[in-house]
């Protein structure tokens, strides 16, 4: 994995590539995807490089590759994908590929053209016979008159008959018939709806009329003998010129299908040669040629753990096409490299969460492996339901166990590619989902009793050992249980939350004031741990911990470290029987704020409080007004990303800097205090999953258990089946996505600001440059 916490290093090398090894060698490097080639022609046009004739003819072997694949899904043949990854052609190799690829497309072309043909001769026999088998009641009606008969679209039936009325001034007579099986257009291949018609008429001038406005409609128009002996021998000869030709079209179709078959089970394979062609000549036209045309120069970004790697994928190039070795060479340089981690399969997809908010610069902190954690566990704070996660632990299991066949098949579905290539956060957050839901008590919207109640059923002001008999649990809809009568556990229960606030009528009060204050607990904790992160940054800065990292951690841990202290505190120093003096956190934490130690309407929450306090405010203050320099400006605190050129040109304004820095220092201060409200979402996402699991239990699944009918059974089957439908579209995948994206914003917006510079001058800073490598993600 190299180095899992940080991008890679990275290296700017040099390579000296042989002209006769340049090409494999390019490729080599490519298989092995740890390179980023840089351009030494930026001044040169696309059109004038070397290799710019190679690159057109991988792209016209592409073009004929796409119509190729467009032919087999026309035709519905599946494409054979067996995951080969095949070795690139040498040079050699393109003029069989060309050739190979010129006659199926010309092969397929003259199928088509003869396909076609043949379907419109099969279209005009089949309209000539549906005239000349429907006509015959037409001539009973109207004799001795001219007629013209043809075939036209059926939707088109009511213009054509206003419009031949109108300028024929009704001088004219329409007969029309339903062809009642829909006929194949030869060009389109769409299904077409067509009607017979036959149009009497008396007079030349009608009859051009009447063929011009056929013709203005697309009207097909056959001849027709008059009498029924022509009609009838006419219609011997058609049917069988029709059969004649059925025969030739399916031999014909018979013969396009075997081709495109036999295409389609190289079609991947061809793809992939042709494309990584182009890709190795597109990057060979990066390179710049010595004066001799015998070597070409390279420059290339990669990570310095994988120097042994590239320099043995360079020898087996060289080995294929020259005798002279190729040179690959370090260089010193002051531009900054492209930021690269290293993934596998379970760890990309966190990457990729990190990666879609921004990349950070070269050799900071990579906050993936802690995302790996801290997402699911705050996903988890607010989807918590054991019911809930363990149903999502199963998709994902299924997703994890069965993931070879799932690539083999490569589905096209955006939607569960998506969802696959999520398959270990999603087993994570569910995973996480049933340890939370246990803390909760939570399962299905039911508790679990597990361990029994902790609380003792006595009533509040009964004497010491008396019970409540049965006759006064069913004469009392609600009763007061008295928290200072010890219960079965004599403290805390075991584990999670008594099932006994389940049936409590006061059970949102509680799990209010437990929740909101274990958000802001693990809010608080989340920011100071991206705080922490920071000083790894900072160590490339030395003097930036002192002004920046210190002032930022003393800040917080003197405000709202303080504040988690006093929650804890309280919930350790207070029991059920000194609950009801005890002092508010909320008061005592707003006097702290405006220095306010000796209210005399506030009873102290602790002895010696009105000594602590005052000492915090130092330590806030001092940390509030530290303004740091800007230093990397300075040509003797120049930081590794700062050009020399501009440090030179540029001039160091102290007062600019300090006015910069003291906004930036408000904005942090201010922003702790919104980004600790902006943890809430914790509590209140966690209480609306919760309550609608309670609601879709009582309105639905309720009913079906409260039924005592004889069909029930069959009425409990129909509801548990509305119920499971809606837990899974509205509890696991509308609530699932809302705490996905909560979590993300959460990581993003809040705890990375704290170790990383996501913004820049107000707009969001732009994404740092990745490697890019080789037929990685190109193919």
């Amino acid at each position: 994995m190299g180095e899992l916490f940080r991008s890679e290093e990275m290296t700017l090398a040099q390579l000296f590539l042989q002209s006769e090894a340049a090409y494999c060698c390019v490729s080599e490097l490519g298989e092995l995807g740890m390179v980023q080639f840089r351009d030494l022609n930026p001044d040169v046009n696309v059109f004038q490089r070397k290799f710019v004739n190679e690159v057109r003819r991988c792209e016209e072997m592409d073009r004929k590759l796409r119509f190729v694949e467009k032919e087999i899904k026309k035709a519905n043949i599946p494409m054979v994908d067996t995951g080969e990854n095949p070795e690139v052609p040498f040079p050699r190799d393109m003029i069989d590929l060309e050739a190979t690829f010129e006659k199926l497309e010309n092969e397929l072309k003259e199928i088509n053209t003869n396909q076609e043909a043949l379907k419109k001769n099969f279209l005009e026999l089949t309209e000539l016979k549906h005239i000349l088998h429907r006509t015959q009641q037409f001539f009973d009606e109207v004799s001795h008159a001219q007629f013209v008969a043809g075939v036209i679209s059926r939707e088109r039936i009511p213009t054509f008959e206003r419009m031949l009325w109108r300028v024929c001034r009704g001088n004219v007579f329409l007969r029309k018939a339903e062809i009642e099986d829909p006929l194949e257009d030869p060009t389109t291949g769409d299904q077409v709806h067509k009607s017979v018609f036959i149009i009497f008429f008396q007079g030349d001038q009608l009859k051009n009329r009447v063929k011009k406005i056929c013709e203005g409609f697309r009207a097909s128009l056959y001849p027709c003998p008059e009498t029924p002996q022509e009609r009838k021998e006419m219609l011997a000869g058609v049917n069988s010129r029709i059969e004649d030709l059925q025969m030739v079209l399916n031999q014909t179709e018979d013969h396009r299908q075997r081709v495109l078959q036999a295409a389609s089970k190289t079609m991947r394979v061809w793809f992939i040669k042709v494309r990584k062609m182009k890709a190795i000549y597109h990057t060979l036209n990066l390179c710049n040629i010595d004066v001799t045309q015998k070597c070409l120069i390279a420059e290339v970004w990669c990570p310095v753990s994988d120097l042994d790697s590239i320099q043995f994928a360079l020898r087996r190039g060289t080995r294929s096409g020259s005798t002279v070795p190729s040179i690959l060479n370090r260089m010193q340089t002051k531009q900054t490299p492209p930021t690269f981690n290293k993934t596998n399969k379970f760890t990309s997809g966190f990457q990729n969460i990190v990666d879609a908010y921004g990349i950070g610069n070269y050799r900071e902190i990579n906050p993936a492996p802690y995302t790996i954690i801290t997402f699911p566990f705050l996903f988890a704070v607010m989807f918590g339901d054991m019911g809930h996660g363990l149903l999502m632990t199963c998709v994902a299991l299924y997703l994890v166990i069965r993931e070879s066949r799932i690539l083999a098949q490569k589905s096209d579905n955006e939607m569960f590619n998506m969802v696959f290539a999520g398959r270990y956060i999603i087993l994570l957050m569910g995973i996480f989902s049933i340890y939370t839901g246990l803390i909760y008590n939570d399962c299905f919207s039911k508790s679990l009793n597990m361990f029994g109640s902790g609380w003792s059923v006595r009533p509040m002001f009964s004497t010491k050992g008396a019970n409540w008999s049965f006759e006064t649990l069913d004469r009392n809809a609600v009763l007061q249980l008295d928290p200072a009568v010890p219960g079965v556990f004599g403290g805390p229960y075991p584990l999670g939350i008594d099932p006994i606030w389940n049936v409590a009528t006061n059970k949102l009060t509680f799990l209010n004031s437990f929740k909101m204050k274990m958000s802001v607990i693990l809010g608080v904790t989340h920011m100071l741990f991206g705080v922490s992160l920071s000083l790894f940054n900072h160590l490339y800065l030395p003097l930036n911990i002192f002004l920046g990292f210190i002032p930022e951690i003393v800040f917080m841990s003197s405000l709202f470290g303080y504040l988690i202290l006093l929650v804890f505190y309280k919930w350790t120093a207070y029991d059920a029987n000194t609950s009801k003096d005890a002092p508010s956190l909320l008061i005592h934490f707003i006097n702290m704020c405006l220095f306010n130690y000796n209210d005399p309407t506030t009873k102290p929450l602790y002895s010696g409080q009105v000594l602590l306090t005052p000492l915090l405010r130092p330590f806030l203050l001092s940390s509030f007004v530290v303004i740091k320099p800007k230093l990397q400006f300075s040509g003797k605190h120049a930081g590794r990303r700062t050009d020399a050129k501009m440090t030179r040109s540029l001039q160091f304004n102290f007062g600019d800097v300090a006015v910069h820095q003291a906004i930036h220092t408000i904005e942090y201060c201010l922003g702790c205090i919104s980004n600790t409200a902006s943890y809430l979402r914790l509590w209140a996402l966690s209480l609306a999953h919760a309550q609608l699991s309670e609601v879709l239990w009582s309105m639905v699944m309720h009913l079906g258990l409260s039924s005592r009918s004889g069909g029930g059974f069959f009425g409990l089957s129909i509801i548990f089946s509305a119920f499971a439908a809606l837990t899974v579209a509205i509890l696991l995948i509308m609530e699932g996505l809302s705490a996905f994206l909560h979590a993300l914003r959460l990581h993003c917006e809040i705890c990375r600001r704290r170790f990383y510079s996501l913004t820049h001058g107000g707009r969001p800073r732009q994404r740092q440059s990745r490697l890019r490598v080789l037929f990685h993600g190109e193919i």
